[in-house]
C-alpha cells in the first residue's frame, strides 16, 4: 500500500471516529439535559404552594397549632388545612372511611398499629415523636383531696373518677393502671369492667378535654389525663403522677399517610417539628417531651 492510500484511509478513520464522538457527546448532552429537567421539575414541585392536612390526637391541639404557625412563617409556601384534632381511634376510623390526610400523629402506638394494619400509613416513615405522663388531677380549688394521692387510695371507693373511653388512648392507659391496682378486669386497658370499690364510681368520656372538665367542674373527684393536658386546659391541679410501671409507655408515633401526594413537604415538616429549636420550645411549653 503506497503512502497516499495510507493517508487517505487514516483521514477516513479520523473522520469516522470524530463522528462517533460527536454522536456520543450529543447523546450524553441529551441525557444530562433530561436529568436536569427532571431535577428542575422535582424542585419546582417541592417549591410550589402546598397545603398539608394533619390528623392529630386531641392532646396536641394547642401546641401543634403554634408549631404549624411557626412553620408557615418560616416557609410561606406551606400552609395547613383545618387540622383534625380527635381521639386517635376516631381519626383511624376517619382514615378508614376515606378521609384524606398527609400526616397522622397518634397518642397511642396501638392506634398507629391499627392504621398500619389497614394500609393507611407509610410504615417506613413512622417514628415515635413524643412521650407523655399519666397524672391524676382534681379541680384547682378542691382542697379535700390530698396531694400525693396514690393509685391505691384513688381506687379505695372514697372518690369518683373520670377516664376516657376506649377510643381515647389516655383512657386505655388509665385502665391499665387501674387494672394494676385490681380495679379493672383487663390488663390491656380495653374491653374490661371496673371492679371493686370503684365499680359504680367511674364516668367515661370521649376526649381528654371532656375528662379534664369533669374534674374542673367538680362532677368527679379525680380524672386521669396526660400531664400536657394540665397545660392545655387549666382549671385542674395535679395530685400525683401515675407510676409508669402500671401502664404501657406513653408515646405519640407520627407517620405519613399511605400514597401521600405531598409526601416530601409532609416529611420536611415532621423533620423540622422534631428538630428545630423554635418548635422544641413550643412542645416543651405545652408539656411534651421529644421521644
Amino acid at each position: 500500500m503506497d503512502m497516499a492510500m495510507r493517508k487517505t484511509m487514516a483521514a477516513v478513520a479520523a473522520c469516522a471516529l470524530a463522528g462517533v464522538m460527536a454522536v456520543a457527546a450529543m447523546l450524553a448532552g441529551c441525557a444530562t439535559q433530561t436529568q436536569e429537567s427532571a431535577g428542575n421539575e422535582e424542585l419546582q414541585a417541592q417549591g410550589g404552594s402546598v397545603e398539608l392536612q394533619i390528623f392529630a390526637a386531641n392532646s396536641l391541639s394547642k401546641a401543634l397549632d403554634e408549631v404549624q404557625a411557626l412553620y408557615t412563617e418560616a416557609h410561606p409556601d406551606v400552609t395547613f388545612a383545618d387540622t383534625q384534632y380527635k381521639a386517635s381511634g376516631e381519626l383511624v376510623e376517619m382514615l378508614k372511611a376515606g378521609s384524606s390526610a398527609d400526616i397522622f400523629i397518634s397518642a397511642s402506638g396501638a392506634k398507629m398499629d391499627d392504621a398500619a394494619a389497614a394500609g393507611l400509613v407509610d410504615e417506613a416513615s413512622r417514628f415515635d415523636m413524643f412521650t407523655n405522663d399519666l397524672v391524676m388531677v382534681t379541680g384547682e380549688n378542691n382542697a379535700a383531696i390530698p396531694e400525693g394521692l396514690t393509685l391505691e387510695q384513688a381506687v379505695s371507693g372514697d372518690y369518683t373518677i373520670c377516664v376516657g373511653d376506649e377510643s381515647v388512648p389516655a383512657g386505655n392507659y388509665a385502665c391499665q393502671a387501674l387494672a394494676s391496682a385490681g380495679a379493672y378486669s383487663d390488663a390491656s386497658g380495653k374491653g374490661g369492667a371496673f371492679e371493686g370499690a370503684i365499680a359504680d364510681k367511674v364516668v367515661l368520656d370521649t376526649s381528654v378535654g371532656n375528662v379534664c372538665k369533669h374534674a374542673e367542674s367538680g362532677d368527679v373527684d379525680i380524672a386521669f389525663v396526660y400531664s400536657s393536658d394540665v397545660y392545655r386546659f387549666g382549671g385542674v391541679k395535679v395530685l400525683s403522677t401515675v407510676p409508669a410501671e402500671t401502664h404501657k409507655d406513653i408515646v405519640y408515633p407520627a407517620a405519613l399517610t399511605a400514597d401521600d401526594a405531598n409526601a416530601q413537604a409532609a416529611q420536611a415538616f415532621l423533620d423540622w417539628a422534631a428538630n428545630d429549636p423554635a418548635a422544641l420550645a413550643v412542645w416543651q411549653k405545652w408539656g411534651f417531651e421529644l421521644a
